[in-house]
């Protein structure tokens, strides 16, 4: 009989977790409404509607930030509701967790990973972590445990993570502050500096995205905000010229930290990256322009990932399914498997 097994990918901006009893891929937004700062009033999709829209006595919140644990007790809660869903239909006695962690994180962040699995009563047998980019690579397809030189670039909610893999482990990584909620924010920035509008994060994440999938260069985006000199609700149209503008500096520093880490890769493996190109994923992944102008700043082909926000989980559903690649996820030196606590 299949053992119980859940790979999670926390995200800052949505959480992932595959079922292997099922084969699915839940995705949803890793947020937690809290009422009258003790009792739990939403979760996930429900607690992202009323972002911005909720009563001062209704607090809601990412608990993670910058990919690291902000609020281990929220995120305890998110994650017990989440395996609470989906082992709902079932008989459930516990499961194996395999969750990734960036690896340019410290030990103690790292600890705070396998400790949330622990406390949050969701009778997990064994915990075992897998780093996010050999995730990343394993979920794009790559056979990461060989010795190509492979680089993967995951633009996520709040950080992107440049990585160099060979040989079933990172060369090199560099986690830097720039992802969704950064090119939002200078939406917000360009919209209020040229229009005197006001605009929530939400109304700036849909410009981003509906930017990115079906605009073309010569519509405008119609917005809803309020107008700074007369602070009244009003609509305007943004051009996407002006999107594009404000995301340019973001996406010029995704390129300058690629080429610092292209530039520190040993020559063998610069070659290998020079053939297969750069794998980009992530949940930003689609923004619009970005592989074109990472592939200008770098004069390397891009693979843009087709399903790009649940690649980490796609990967850690390999290293439970298959053998050869189960060697990719490890415990933490001190904690042991079996007893479940520190040595």
């Amino acid at each position: 009989m299949q053992n119980c097994a859940f790979g999670i990918d926390l995200g800052t901006g949505n959480i992932k977790i595959y079922n292997n009893m099922d084969g699915t891929i839940l995705n949803k937004k890793n947020m937690i409404a809290i009422m009258n700062k003790t009792s739990l009033f939403a979760y996930g999709d429900e607690a992202f509607e009323m972002y911005e829209k909720a009563p001062s006595n209704i607090r809601i919140s990412y608990p993670l930030t910058y990919g690291v644990i902000a609020d281990i007790k929220d995120m305890q809660d998110v994650l017990k509701c989440f395996i609470t869903d989906l082992t709902a239909k079932q008989k459930y006695t516990g499961g194996d967790f395999y969750i990734s962690v960036p690896s340019d994180i410290t030990e103690v962040e790292k600890r705070a990973f396998y400790d949330l699995i622990k406390d949050s009563n969701v009778k997990a047998k064994t915990i075992k972590m897998v780093d996010k980019a050999i995730a990343d690579g394993l979920g794009l397809d790559i056979d990461v445990k060989n010795s190509q030189g492979v680089m993967v670039v995951d633009v996520g909610f709040e950080t992107s993570e440049i990585s160099i893999l060979s040989l079933g482990g990172i060369v090199l990584s560099k986690l830097i502050k720039v992802g969704g909620s950064k090119f939002d924010s200078s939406i917000q920035a360009a919209v209020r500096r040229e229009f005197n509008l006001i605009i929530g994060g939400k109304t700036a994440e849909k410009l981003k995205i509906d930017l990115s999938v079906d605009k073309t260069p010569e519509e405008d985006s119609v917005v809803y905000g309020r107008d700074i000199v007369t602070g009244l609700p009003v609509e305007r149209k943004i051009p996407t010229e002006l999107i594009d503008s404000a995301l340019n500096e973001n996406i010029a520093s995704i390129v300058e930290n690629i080429k610092v880490i292209l530039e520190r890769t040993p020559p063998e493996l610069a070659a290998d990256i020079y053939k297969h190109g750069i794998y980009l994923t992530g949940g930003s992944a689609h923004l619009r322009n970005l592989d074109e102008l990472i592939n200008k700043g770098t004069n390397l082909r891009v693979n843009l990932a087709e399903n790009s926000q649940e690649s980490v989980a796609n990967g850690l559903a390999r290293i439970i399914q298959d053998e050869e690649f189960s060697s990719l996820a490890y415990s933490i030196e001190g904690m042991s498997s079996k007893g479940m606590g520190l040595k």
